[in-house]
């Protein structure tokens, strides 16, 4: 007879993990115990050594679909001669567990919910083991009721005895409830005895309805009503951003969407995104949904009351986010009667609380594979393993696109979707966010990162503890790529491609298009677009004629005439002029994302943008599928051992085409321009350092023609080429590279 303790470390809790180890234990006659600690489940077997060994090996191969398994440490013990193999109760020790993120509702309990004879027939929170609320509702681990929002709903007998049957899926499933005894759904200010069913009434009659979810609440409209869509942006300030839409199931998303096999299985996934889908036929979808834009974010019913309210209406659903513009997700139900009020014209909420926001996550597939563009539900707070060790350290971050990251035995723990940090309510998310990954995986950051910019609240937040802890300043494009070599795990230095809106440059200008040599030590700057003038500054964002003029007067001081500059004030355009000659609020930029702002609105495809990014994706839009080898001209030279990019033969060839070729074929050819000046300043590079890893990082590469066009000519040139997959490419992803670059702990 043989004795063994045994560690597992990893997303082992909240996942029918003990459930599992105890059926394993029954299965090769082993006699112990199992319990959860703080940092990991312990067990301690007896039995034949090629049981023990068997068990081992099948807690690996067989674990549950949600574990995670990071590691399992074994040690010979003395034999205890225990008479029955038992689920001990949990303990607490000094160290930390993954936590698991929220998961969609699996289908034996959407069997279930739809089961007549079930006791749980069309009940809003059925869950169990392999599904539900995890992350949004635990307060402190280890993992148990006691330290979740369930802790409140006294479990009946019925669910007590699921809860203590080792033999039942909802063995210890924390969140484990039913009609008699747990959480409860009503429309507020509305007796019904359906509330479900009365909501879809509601919103079959063109009203919008504020639904209390997972993380959040949504705002929710029919979406083939263009009035109720157009009422909603109003309310909402929501301008011209795309929706994202909610659809009973795939057959209907094949109806108005191309579906490859691995989107279909993203969608499907446990984790549930919204995933960006090309329109196949809009049919009677809403044209106000998506304006300007062949792509739809599409995500299918993650809860049992999604899939309940689907099932009663015959459309699909728009299902935003609930909340005004630039706020954060409304949490609770006083909070969103509050701040919805106005927007919502009925609130379906329930009392199960949830203790942190969280967003739904947004992804779109290249080469089959997934690119992360928000992360939140169903991804954080997994961590990410790193190639090298760090400090406890905390990031904070860049302004737009929030997260912060953690870092603790060579993982980081990005935060989910925090948001635009551009207000207190979003700095306040950011904090509480902030405090309870400190709680959950015992984080004391010793360092703490941030951007280099001075004026961003993440950064003014870092340096309050300047003079308590190191405070490390990290420049933004820096921390684009490094965040893209620790996702990938490269080790050795890249030539990195960082391609955004704006950072804060070293030199004092605001940078956007660059090209690195990098690694965790530093970089070098070898190679970037030209400065050129944004008359206005940040207005210039907003309104990217101003960018086209201002492009246009630098590069070729007589402005050629323009279809874009009819609607254009003489004065206004004199103002421009002003401004750059006299040098007044005209920064300078080096920046990608102004260059395509600049391109969009002399096409006049997007003179001015109502989000982020606006002129850029139309002008990936305005291409459609036109697909062509043909490129625009551009010069480099060097500067101080710099390549600089110089794009007046870009803009000379593009203006000689407006109006004599379609937009389509400009924006193909541009695109093509843009992803052949990589490829040709990486074979640049790669003759004068051999370095033949490229890393694209950046949110221009959130671009699907940049990127699959970028990605094919390097290849051709037998490059290895990065990317993201599941840390943004955009500012979501920055706050890993700076806890990296900061938390090293030769740094």
């Amino acid at each position: 007879m043989n004795s063994k303790h045994i560690r597992v470390y990893g997303i082992v809790q909240g996942v029918g993990f003990r459930p599992f180890i105890y059926r394993l234990a029954k299965k090769y006659n082993l006699k112990g115990w199992v319990l959860n600690t703080s940092s990991s489940v312990e067990i301690e077997v007896e039995g034949e050594e090629d049981s023990i060994k068997a068990f081992i090996n099948d807690i690996q191969t067989k674990k549950p679909p949600l574990a995670r398994i990071e590691r399992i440490e074994t040690e010979d013990i003395h034999f205890n001669n225990f008479e029955d193999f038992i689920i001990k109760e949990s303990k607490e020790d000094s160290g930390y567990q993954l936590i698991s993120p929220d998961i969609a509702v699996c289908s034996d309990c959407l069997r279930e919910l739809f089961d007549p004879n079930d006791r749980r027939y069309r009940y809003p929170f059925i869950n169990c083991t392999n599904c539900g609320p995890r992350f949004t509702i635990i307060e402190d681990i280890p993992y148990d009721r006691k330290n979740t929002t369930m802790k409140k709903f006294k479990m009946c007998r019925d669910c007590e005895e699921e809860y203590n049957n080792p033999m039942d899926r909802r063995f210890h499933a924390q969140p484990n409830a039913c009609p008699v005894c747990g959480p409860e759904v009503w429309l507020e200010g509305i007796e019904i005895c359906d509330p479900v069913k009365e909501t879809a009434r509601l919103l079959m009659d063109g009203y919008i309805v504020a639904i209390k979810s997972l993380g959040g609440f949504h705002l929710s409209c029919d979406a083939t009503s263009d009035k109720t869509v157009r009422i909603l942006r109003e309310r909402k300030r929501r301008g011209y951003k795309p929706f994202a839409i909610m659809m009973e199931n795939v057959e209907t998303v094949k109806n108005y969407c191309y579906l490859t096999p691995e989107e279909e299985m993203a969608l499907t996934s446990p984790q549930a995104p919204i995933v960006l889908l090309k329109i196949k036929n809009l049919k009677d979808i809403s044209k106000e949904v998506a304006p300007n834009n062949n792509y739809l974010g599409v995500m299918l019913p993650y809860t049992p009351l999604h899939h309940l309210l689907l099932s009663e209406i015959s459309f699909p659903l728009v299902m935003t986010s609930g909340n005004l513009s630039e706020e954060p997700i409304c949490q609770e139900n006083e909070e969103a009667l509050r701040r919805l009020e106005g927007i919502a014209d009925y609130f379906l909420l329930n009392n199960r609380d949830i203790y942190s926001r969280y967003d739904d996550s947004v992804l779109f597939l290249i080469e089959d594979k997934p690119q992360i563009t928000r992360r939140a539900r169903g991804y954080a707070p997994s961590p990410i393993k790193l190639p090298l060790n760090t400090v406890e350290t905390l990031s904070c971050g860049g302004e737009l696109k929030n997260t912060f990251c953690l870092t603790k035995d060579r993982y980081a723990f990005v935060s989910q979707h925090i948001g635009d940090l551009e207000n207190m309510e979003t700095l306040e998310h950011f904090t509480d966010t902030l405090e309870l990954y400190k709680r959950l995986f015992r984080i004391e950051p010793e360092v703490i990162a941030c951007d280099v910019h001075p004026d961003y609240l993440s950064t003014r937040y870092a340096l309050q503890f300047e003079g308590k802890l190191p405070v490390v300043r990290v420049q933004h494009h820096y921390a684009h790529i490094v965040s893209c070599m620790a996702e990938n795990s490269v080790i050795d230095p890249v030539i990195g491609i960082a391609l955004d809106g704006s950072g804060y440059g070293l030199d004092g200008a605001v940078w956007g298009g660059e090209i690195l040599i990098a690694d965790y030590s530093g970089f070098e700057r070898k190679a970037h677009l030209e400065y050129l003038p944004m008359p206005g500054g940040e207005i210039a964002i907003k309104k990217p004629y101003r960018l086209a003029i201002g492009y246009l007067y630098s590069l070729f001081k007589d402005i050629p005439e323009l279809p874009f500059l009819k609607d254009i004030s003489k004065e206004e355009i004199e103002i421009i002029k002003k401004q750059i000659d006299k040098n007044i609020n005209t920064p300078l930029t080096s920046s990608m994302g102004r260059l395509f702002d600049a391109v969009s609105s002399m096409l006049n495809i997007c003179k001015e943008s109502s989000y982020e990014g606006q002129p850029a994706i139309e002008l990936e839009m305005a291409g459609k599928d036109f697909e062509t080898d043909e490129y625009y001209r551009w010069e480099m030279d060097t500067r101080d051992s710099i390549f600089i990019i110089r794009v007046k033969s870009i803009f000379e060839d593009i203006i000689e085409e407006i109006g004599r070729v379609p937009d389509s074929l400009i924006s193909a050819k541009f695109h093509n321009t843009i992803a052949m000046m990589i490829m040709s300043i990486g074979v640049l590079l790669r003759e004068e350092t051999k370095i033949n890893r490229i890393v694209l990082s950046g949110g221009c590469f959130q671009n699907r023609r940049l990127l699959r066009r970028t990605i094919s000519l390097l290849r051709e040139k037998q490059f290895q080429v990065m990317t993201h997959h599941y840390i943004p490419c955009n500012d979501g992803g920055i706050s890993l590279g700076q806890a990296i670059v900061g938390g090293r702990r030769d740094s």
